[in-house]
């Protein structure tokens, strides 16, 4: 479909969608609102959906986006979530302000950065912490960094099983996704979910 950094790109998107998405202002937070009252541009990293044709929808070029589903359908949710969001706790807000319980939660790991090239400083190993299998160290000071390892062992301590996906490295595969480490570049994709 394109660049969703690009009005072409966001109209070709807007023409398969059931409504105009809310298109978040992600910050690297953990700040979650409900996508049917969140203003266009609202500053948060996750939006929940319960109303049926309400599109939740996150931009994303490394970071990694996690579609959540109720699977007796009451709601969905989509978050943002790079290392500073799992710093914060996008994920296990995301969790909370779907209501759901845990238990009955589908999560899915989307196209992030690979942990075979994803390295950080120990500014980012402190602020997220756990679980340690998640850094591998590659030089004083430096470690790579598996973003879904952090992801899953987030999700599993908050009660969510059902987690899928995550066999994807946006750095590593130019022929179907956009990179900003790799590229620099404004150039976005989305993932999106709604209630049909």
């Amino acid at each position: 479909m394109g660049d969703m950094a690009t009005e072409t790109g966001r109209a070709r998107l807007r023409a398969l969608l059931p409504a105009e998405p809310c298109w978040l202002q992600q910050v690297h937070g953990g700040r979650v609102v409900d996508a049917a009252r969140a203003a266009s541009g609202e500053k948060a990293d996750a939006s929940i959906a319960r109303q049926r044709g309400t599109v939740c929808m996150v931009k994303i070029a490394d970071c990694m986006p996690v579609l959540f589903a109720d699977e007796q359908a009451s709601v969905v949710a989509a978050a943002h979530a790079g290392w500073r969001g799992l710093a914060s706790g996008v994920l296990e807000a995301t969790v909370d302000a779907t209501g759901a319980p845990p238990e009955r939660l589908y999560a899915w790991l989307g196209p992030a950065i690979g942990p075979r090239v994803y390295e950080v400083g120990e500014d980012v190993r402190s602020a997220i912490g756990e679980p340690a299998e998640a850094f591998t160290a590659t030089r004083s000071g430096h470690w790579l960094l598996d973003l879904y390892a952090v992801a899953r062992d987030r999700l599993q301590r908050r009660g969510v099983q059902r987690i899928y996906g995550g066999g994807f490295c946006t750095y590593s595969d130019p022929d179907r996704f956009f990179s900003y480490r790799r590229d620099r570049g404004q150039r976005r994709m989305v993932a999106a979910i709604w209630l049909a």
